[in-house]
């Protein structure tokens, strides 16, 4: 399956399709030295997000969320590319100064049918960004 979104941060990523249907707060909600989500009630906590490409709405929380992505980065435990319904200001930062494939405009509830845990590829360039799921 072939989806299509905006470009925001370019690059090129494989790895395990990891969704959430609710945001993600960086800070406070995922575990620096692990990568796993740690939000309290959060559908993907105790998971981890290291390596996986992460789909989700938005983001939430504080602008130290941004940090938080460089600082997994920094540690190997990163997502290895994100899309997100809508880009806010903490993930395009934090994937920016992460240099994490990012596309927006991509609906996490069409992903959802796809299913979790299935192998995809996000190509993010300057004038396209497609995320393929086997």
């Amino acid at each position: 399956m072939r989806f299509t979104g905006k470009p925001v941060v370019e690059g090129v990523a494989e790895g395990e399709l990891l969704v959430s249907s609710e945001p993600i707060a960086f800070y406070g909600g995922v575990d620096p030295g692990t990568g796993t989500v740690t939000e309290s009630g959060h559908k993907l906590r105790g998971q981890s997000i290291a390596g996986k490409i992460l789909a989700l709405p938005h983001t939430r929380g504080s602008t130290v969320g941004s940090y938080t992505l460089l600082r997994l980065t920094g540690r190997g435990l990163a997502p290895a590319g994100i899309v997100s319904e809508r880009g806010d200001e903490i993930l395009i930062v934090g994937c920016i100064i992460s240099r994490i494939p990012l596309a927006v405009g991509i609906p996490v509830s069409e992903l959802l049918k796809v299913g979790e845990g299935r192998r995809a590829l996000l190509r993010v360039t300057s004038s396209a960004a497609e995320l393929y799921v086997e």
